[in-house]
């Protein structure tokens, strides 16, 4: 149940950062970030 909601709200961190970068560097950076939290969690 916990990574259920982990996943949604790493999830829902890709979409904001996303939407917020202006380039397709910023938005791959979000991303990895993001990824990297997931690892963390798990």
């Amino acid at each position: 149940m916990a990574k259920k909601i982990i996943l949604a709200l790493v999830a829902s961190s890709i979409v904001l950062g996303a939407s917020a970068c202006n380039t397709v560097r910023g938005a791959g950076k979000d991303v990895e970030s993001a990824a990297n939290a997931v690892d963390k969690e798990m």
